[in-house]
């Protein structure tokens, strides 16, 4: 946990909307000193235990927070790097999408690995789909074998 203090100059664009005359809500906010200060004052805070993800963007952690598995592997990795970067940044965003997804596939092969097959048609909803939403069901899945011929084709056609 960073020390608390009061220097964010170190964070590109803070302090942009400080001033009254450039803050298009300032005549609709009741602002009686002075622009909105974020300081903690004897708040007992939540223990951090393990490792937590948090903006670079705050000095600290939230209050409050929920805590799941501590980032490992390869998505832990992407996890970490995404928040070295501001949230109005691509190389915030886009890793934590696709450490989502290779969170997924890392799920599936500790499953494997555990002796256990997991069952990926029920886990995507097929058979609830095919149930209720045929139509649609079938939509998505020539869309899938057009995808994989597609990718079948390019990756074996002879090159010149």
């Amino acid at each position: 946990m960073k020390n608390i203090n009061n220097d964010y100059s170190h964070i590109k664009g803070w302090g942009v909307d400080a001033d009254t005359k450039n803050d298009p809500t300032y005549p609709i906010q009741n602002r009686k000193n002075g622009p909105l200060k974020y300081e903690r004052k004897d708040q007992k805070l939540q223990d951090v235990n393990q490792e937590v993800l948090y903006s670079n963007e705050r000095p600290y952690v939230s209050a409050v927070f929920g805590l799941g598995p501590e980032p490992s592997g390869l998505n832990g990795k992407l996890r970490r790097y995404a928040f070295q970067h501001g949230e109005n940044e691509y190389s915030h965003w886009l890793p934590l999408l696709l450490a989502d997804r290779v969170n997924a596939i890392e799920g599936i092969v500790e499953d494997i690995k555990n002796g256990k097959l997991p069952n990926i048609i029920a886990e995507k909803g097929w058979p609830a789909q095919w149930k209720h939403d045929k139509v649609g069901l079938m939509k998505k899945l020539a869309i899938y074998a057009g995808i994989t011929a597609g990718t079948y084709f390019l990756l074996t056609r002879n090159k010149k």
